[in-house]
């Protein structure tokens, strides 16, 4: 569970520092934010990548390799709906 934690702490660290220099924002809402870096840190512990929490991962590389965080949909939903599908990048206002 420490490695977990470990984890979880270095992803969020990775996703500040990626919404820092995307000009985006985190989920506002902690329990959403610390829901959604749970997932990350599950598929990066059960697959070795950082899947989207909210895509389902194929097994077909090239198709997986689009889910990766940050996935190839999230600018496009991010402008379109003011954040990403899986509610962890928000439009900074």
């Amino acid at each position: 569970m420490a490695e977990h934690n470990e984890l979880k702490q270095k992803m969020y660290e990775w996703t500040e520092k990626y919404a820092n220099r995307a000009g985006y924002r985190l989920n506002p809402d902690k329990e959403a934010l610390d829901y959604v870096l749970d997932g990350l840190v599950v598929k990066l512990e059960k697959f070795g990548r950082r899947y989207c929490p909210c895509r389902i991962v194929t097994g077909i590389e090239e198709e997986d390799k689009k889910i990766v965080c940050p996935c190839i949909y999230h600018k496009e939903e991010v402008e379109r709906d003011g954040n990403c599908h899986c509610e962890l990048f928000f439009k900074s206002n």
